[in-house]
């Protein structure tokens, strides 16, 4: 049938291109070397580039394998400890023989002909390597850090060794850039609820990429580290069950929080008139909105205000806790800078406005109202570093020592 039409059946594995042979040393590839035009690995390109060279350079390269394959022989018991290679079940051997692929070898016994050929294995089997956490911002504002644990294994190992250098690290890029796109798109409730859809599509996406480097990718497994920034509508989010409003129990369960809101007053007011026992009192209490408080105490304290606090925590124990001395540089609000030195290296500690005489273990730079919630406990060092709030020049670990003297601020407090 398909002679008459004039279509052509084409093979149908990926393993079709290399013939197997039970000739030679068990069941290796067909034959050491030959002069004849074989179909490459790589496809009409790379049958191309051989043709192209022309019949002089077939003879020349089957001239020069000839001689080497004679004086491997005459020289056979001690050529073939270097000459002929075991390749296991699980790998197969990629030969060059002066500068031309060869037919990947084994499972068996290979020869290889000295001075003209080289040689990479090449692993079949199913290897994992994970992806390092990195921060990424997802759609509703949430900063978190995630990573991956990818499991792999190699199809076509000719493909492996022509098309990339290094496959692992070349594979891990492409998985971490895959995965930061797709997390940018969800949100971070999606991300939790959905991490094993986002993972089997990240599977897809990665496969797409590497297929053409002979690698398939079986399992991409995310793993978040920690949410270091909430998102940004987390209050707009379900409301609180609160407990049914007297008199108010018929009615749905959003409208008596409406009720009890905007009447809450007036309901405590007439359930106190009822004489009932005080321990049968409902107490309305507002999660969304913070309860109202006085002007100055909800005024936070400028950067003088809080460096001059600051002072007063020095001691020597917190000296001997940190060991390290700070220049820190703040952006006011008003659009200009204020430097501060924190010494925390040697004696009861101080700190100074302006800059330094000698050279910091590590310069901050940071805006007031973060720093505002630095030392008020609001924020931590690690994420105020890791949001970008906090930029840091020198020793990140002695950086991050600052936490003491954010404790010794809370202690005060």
């Amino acid at each position: 049938m398909f002679s008459r039409s004039g279509y052509q059946a084409l093979p149908l594995g990926d393993f079709d291109r290399f013939q197997q042979s039970s000739i030679g040393f068990y069941g290796a590839q067909k034959g050491f070397f030959c002069f004849r035009d074989k179909q490459d690995s790589l496809g009409p390109a790379g049958n191309a580039i051989d043709t192209s060279q022309g019949w002089l350079s077939w003879i020349c390269h089957g001239i020069i394998t000839s001689l080497v394959f004679l004086l491997m022989v005459v020289t056979f018991p001690i050529s073939g400890w270097f000459a002929l290679k075991v390749v296991p079940t699980y790998e197969r051997m990629i030969i060059f023989r002066l500068g031309r692929i060869q037919a990947p070898q084994g499972p068996g016994v290979v020869l290889l002909l000295p001075f003209i050929d080289h040689w990479q294995r090449v692993d079949l089997r199913t290897r994992a390597f994970n992806v390092p956490p990195c921060k990424v911002t997802s759609k509703d504002g949430a900063i978190i850090s995630m990573g991956a644990d990818v499991q792999f294994r190699v199809w076509d190992p000719v493909l492996s060794v022509m098309m990339v250098k290094d496959l692992i690290a070349a594979t891990r890029m492409t998985a971490q850039n895959a995965m930061t796109k797709t997390l940018m798109k969800k949100s971070l409730r999606e991300i939790q609820v959905e991490k094993l859809r986002i993972g089997e599509q990240l599977l897809l996406e990665i496969n797409d990429m590497t297929k053409s480097w002979g690698l398939e990718v079986d399992r991409v497994e995310l793993s978040m580290e920690a949410v270091l920034q909430p998102p940004r509508e987390n209050l707009a989010g379900p409301a609180a069950t609160v407990p049914p409003v007297p008199g108010l129990e018929g009615l749905d369960g959003t409208i008596q929080q409406l009720a009890a809101h905007f009447f809450g007053s007036t309901l405590a007011l007439a359930g106190g008139g009822t004489g009932a026992p005080e321990a049968d009192s409902v107490e309305m209490v507002n999660e969304v909105e913070p309860p109202t408080t006085p002007l100055l105490a909800q005024r936070k304290p400028s950067a003088d205000e809080l460096l001059s606090a600051v002072e007063s925590v020095l001691s020597e124990a917190l000296v001997s806790q940190v060991g390290a001395s700070y220049q820190v540089n703040i952006a006011l609000s008003s659009g200009t800078w204020s430097t501060y030195f924190i010494d925390l290296s040697s004696g009861s500690g101080r700190i100074c406005r302006g800059v330094p005489e000698g050279v910091p273990d590590v310069t901050l730079q940071v805006s007031e109202k973060d720093l505002q919630d630095l030392f008020l406990g609001d924020l931590r060092p690690l994420s105020a570093y890791m949001s970008g709030r906090l930029q840091v020049t020198g020793d990140l670990h002695l950086a991050l020592k600052l936490e003491e003297l954010v404790k010794a601020m809370k202690q005060r407090r």
